[in-house]
């Protein structure tokens, strides 16, 4: 609900403050009072064109704000937005909307203190507030609305998240089928890679720690003569090969003997020849061994080869696949692995275009069923709307809803065609109106008055009222073109608006009978100060509101007075009843 409307430097308007009330909020004044400037301010608040014209005249800035205060259902609303937007604060009860215009051509959009882009103070405002009249803020103009509109209006909205999830699960499955089939050149690429890699790295044969002992075996290989004639000097020297002198073994063999002929005279160091005795055994199995090593020594030049191939080969492998053999054998393990992946891909792209077909199949089949429970609704809407316009004085304007459906090749399967859906179902859904005799039905947006678009407006409101959740409704020039009797009913169906609906309605108006059924009644005037216009309002008490329908009746005798009284008893008791 609208609180409180703050003006400054605004046209004619220098500043201005207007505390709104639940209900009937009434504007009335004469013609060029501000009345209309009031609107146009709070329009701009709302997220319309901002224009430097809109400055009063010797001023630098313009300024209005608009300050709500939301139920529990809109705090709920706006909480994840303001939250998302870094607006958020202790309290959701209230919220503060402001627009500042300057010369310089630049304006400011803020949220509870905040600058904020227009976009969002737009889509904030369009929750918050319909302006019905000659201005395009009308939510009621925009198809977009038109069917959460109608399937409120029918009880339909199970029915529509029933679609909307088989949609979003359809949404699912194309996103993944779509990238499969996107990636399916560059798959086919990447399998290649993959098993050309596989084999690169399998046809190697590679064992973990192989690359160690090729390059050990390479420096043996490499050094087969200095092996061999180090291997036959140790050799020389532990046995001897020669008569030049004694060898290892000599000594040891005469050490030996020597010790077993003193255990033999001391029984007490037969450990020592023991002892000897194992050192002879071990000698023996080394010169055994290095004797074996050196016959096996063999200058082999192809092996050589062999070797500095292999370990190329490692090398290549290495610069391609990993830093070590354990890498290389991993990588080859990972690529196995998503070559099955790849393989699986085509199973995969096969399920998911049978469920996309499933989805598709049942998309259709619920998409029909509520398209036919739309078109039952929109006949008894039709009904009501041209019953509420008959009411205001419009017998014999025409209210059509438009449901139309396109067919699409890849479409949902409803019966033997395929048509075009998104989460709502099937159907694309427009308000239609003819407003004379002989027009055909044309979208709302084409209606040419503005009063004839006030009173469309208030008849949709007023069919619609249960199911529309915007909390604030301004008409303009709703009296456009009718009388004082026609006034009396578009009064008690503005009112009717505000209960049980809870709707809170501000009017502008010139009709008495209209102004009759204000719950809050303001009188809009201009006063000249300092040879300065600037716009006024106040708000009317019992007395004032007698002067201003007498005034706005006509004349200020005792009929006119008396002519407002009787206006006021009668919508009372209309009220009580």
């Amino acid at each position: 609900m609208l609180a409180e409307l703050f003006i400054q430097n605004f046209a004619i308007i220098d500043e201005l403050r207007v505390r709104y009330a639940p209900g009937l909020n009434i504007l009335t004044g004469e013609t060029g009072a501000g009345k209309s400037i009031i609107l146009d301010a709070m329009a701009l608040v709302l997220g319309e064109r901002a224009d430097t014209m809109m400055i009063r005249e010797g001023s630098q800035k313009a300024y209005v704000e608009a300050n709500f205060e939301l139920d529990s259902s809109k705090q709920a609303f706006f909480a994840p937005i303001l939250e998302a937007e870094g607006l958020d604060s202790d309290e959701y009860g209230s919220l503060l909307m402001a627009r500042e215009i300057r010369a310089n051509g630049r304006n400011i959009c803020r949220i509870n203190g905040r600058a904020v882009n227009l976009s969002l103070l737009r889509d904030i405002g369009d929750q918050l507030v319909d302006i019905h009249g000659q201005g395009e803020h009308l939510s009621l103009l925009k198809p977009r609305s038109h069917m959460p509109l109608l399937d409120g209006y029918a009880g339909l909205d199970e029915e529509r998240r029933a679609v909307a999830l088989l949609v979003q699960q359809l949404q699912v499955v194309r996103r993944e089928l779509r990238k499969l089939h996107q990636d399916k050149m560059k798959l086919a690429q990447r399998l290649d890679l993959l098993r050309y890699q596989v084999e690169d790295i399998e046809a190697a044969k590679l064992r973990p720690g192989e690359e160690d002992d090729l390059r050990t075996e390479r420096v043996r290989v490499t050094n087969v003569e200095r092996l061999m004639g180090a291997g036959n000097s140790a050799l020389k020297a532990l046995i001897g090969l020669d008569d030049d002198s004694l060898s290892v073994s000599d000594l040891l063999g005469l050490a030996e003997r020597e010790v077993e002929q003193l255990a033999r005279l001391d029984p007490t160091k037969r450990d020592l020849l023991e002892r000897l005795q194992g050192l002879s055994y071990q000698f023996a199995d080394l010169t055994g061994e290095l004797a074996d090593y050196i016959e096996g020594l063999e200058f082999e030049p192809m092996r050589l080869d062999y070797l500095e191939e292999r370990i190329e080969l490692i090398n290549q492998l290495k610069r391609k696949y990993g830093e070590n053999i354990e890498a290389i054998i991993a990588y080859q393990e990972t690529a196995k692995t998503e070559l099955d992946s790849i393989a699986q891909s085509e199973e995969r792209v096969e399920q998911l275009s049978d469920e996309e077909e499933q989805l598709l199949h049942q998309i259709g089949v619920k998409g029909l069923l509520l398209s036919k429970k739309r078109r039952e609704a929109a006949q008894k809407l039709s009904r009501a709307v041209e019953q509420e316009l008959a009411d205001l004085h419009m017998e014999r304007a025409q209210f059509e809803v438009s449901i139309k459906q396109a067919a699409i090749e890849d479409g949902a399967y409803a019966s033997n065609e395929r048509l075009a859906f998104d989460e709502t179902g099937i159907d694309q859904i427009e308000f239609l109106v003819s407003a004379n005799p002989g027009e055909s039905p044309k979208p709302l947006v084409r209606v040419a008055s503005g009063g004839e678009t006030s009173r469309l407006m208030l008849a949709l409101k007023t069919v619609l009222a249960r199911v529309d959740a915007t909390p604030t409704l301004i008409f303009d020039e709703i009296d456009q073109g009718i009388g004082g009797r026609v006034g009396d009913v578009v009064g008690r169906k503005l009112w009717g608006l505000t209960n049980p609906a809870n709707h809170q309605v501000i009017v502008v108006t010139h009709l008495p009978q209209l102004a009759g059924y204000a719950d809050r009644h303001y009188h809009v005037s201009k006063q000249l100060a300092n040879n300065r216009t600037t716009t006024m309002v106040v708000e009317l008490d019992e007395g004032g509101r007698i002067d201003e329908l007498a005034a706005m009746l006509g004349t200020q005798d005792v009929h006119a007075t008396g002519g407002a009284q009787s206006i006021l008893r009668n919508v009372s008791q209309i009220k009580i009843g």
